[in-house]
C-alpha cells in the first residue's frame, strides 16, 4: 500500500465515519493488547489471545496496527502471504474458522517494504482498516498496536468506538513496569477502561529440574496492580516454545509448550471472558 494509495482510499470523512461506526457495531468486544515499550511480548500475548478465545468457539478478529513492525502475520501462520483489497473493502485471511487477520503486511507488496507515514497518514489508514475490513459478525477483535502512546494506539482508541478495553503487557522488570505506568496514563486519558495487566516472561521453568529462575527480576505485574488498582489478569511463563511458536507461525494449543504455560494461558483468557462479561467469576 503507497502513500498515494492511502490517500485515495481514505475517501469522505463523514462518510467513512458512517462505515466505520457500522463496522465496529457488528463487533461484540474490543481488545486493545498495549505495552509501555517494546521487547515485552505484547505481539505474541496478542496472538495467543485470540486463538485461545477462536479455539473456545468464538468468532474473533485480530487486527495487527502496528506498521513498522507487524508481526502478527507471522505468528499465525501468515507470513508472505498476501490478501487484496478495493477501496472500500478489504478481505481479511483466515487462520481457522473461528479466527481472521488482517495487517498492513497483507497489504504490502514487499515484505521488507518500509512504511514512513508521518501521523495524519497512520490515522487514515488505522482509519481504513478499522471501517473496511469486511470482519462480519465478530464476538472479538483483539488489535495488537504498537509500543508506546503515539499514533497507532491513539488513533486505535479514538476510533473503536463502545465496548472497548485495553490489556496492558509488561515484563516484571523495573524499567518495563515504568514505561507501563505512562501506558495506564494514555487509557485513562483517553477513556479507554483496562480490563486488566499481563506481566508476560514471567519466571523461567527449567525443563530439567523444575525451578523457576526470575530471569527478569520477580513480582512486578503484582506491584504495579497493588499500586494502580487494576487486576493482574495473567503472569506467562517464559518458555522457549512459545519463542519458536511465534516463529514459526502456530499457536500454544499446537505446541510443547510446558503445563504452566499452557495453564497460564488458559487462567488469562478465562479471566478476560469474564472482564467481557462473556463468563461468570
Amino acid at each position: 500500500m503507497s502513500d498515494e494509495h492511502a490517500k485515495q482510499s481514505h475517501g469522505h470523512p463523514q462518510a467513512d465515519n458512517k462505515k466505520l461506526q457500522e463496522n465496529m457495531a457488528k463487533i461484540g468486544k474490543k481488545i486493545l493488547v498495549l505495552s509501555g515499550k517494546g521487547g515485552v511480548g505484547k505481539s505474541t500475548v496478542a496472538a495467543n489471545i485470540a486463538i485461545e478465545l477462536a479455539t473456545k468457539g468464538y468468532k474473533v478478529g485480530l487486527l495487527d496496527v502496528d506498521f513498522h513492525g507487524p508481526s502478527i502475520p507471522r505468528m499465525t501462520g501468515l507470513a508472505g502471504q498476501k490478501t487484496f483489497g478495493t477501496d472500500d473493502e478489504l478481505i481479511p485471511l483466515g487462520v481457522s474458522e473461528n479466527l481472521r487477520v488482517m495487517s498492513i503486511a497483507l497489504l504490502l507488496q514487499d515484505d521488507s517494504q518500509a512504511i514512513i507515514w508521518r501521523g495524519p497518514m497512520k490515522y487514515s489508514v488505522i482509519t481504513k482498516l478499522l471501517a473496511d475490513t469486511l470482519w462480519g459478525e465478530l464476538d472479538y477483535l483483539v488489535i495488537d498496536a504498537p509500543p508506546g502512546t503515539g499514533d497507532e494506539p491513539l488513533g486505535v482508541a479514538q476510533q473503536v468506538g463502545l465496548n472497548a478495553g485495553a490489556v496492558v503487557v509488561t515484563t516484571p522488570q523495573l524499567v518495563s513496569i515504568e514505561d507501563v505506568r505512562r501506558c495506564i496514563t494514555f487509557c485513562n486519558q483517553v477513556f479507554l477502561p483496562i480490563w486488566g495487566i499481563v506481566e508476560n516472561m514471567s519466571g523461567f521453568v527449567c525443563p530439567h529440574c523444575d525451578k523457576t529462575v526470575n530471569v527478569f527480576g520477580r513480582d512486578g505485574g503484582i506491584r504495579l496492580a497493588e499500586e494502580t488498582g487494576i487486576d493482574l489478569i495473567g503472569k506467562i511463563p517464559l518458555d522457549p516454545q512459545i519463542v519458536a511458536g511465534s516463529d514459526e507461525g502456530y499457536s500454544i494449543a499446537n505446541s510443547s509448550v510446558s503445563k504452566p504455560t499452557r495453564d497460564a494461558f488458559d487462567a488469562l483468557v478465562d479471566n478476560l471472558l469474564i472482564k467481557t462479561g462473556k463468563k461468570q467469576a
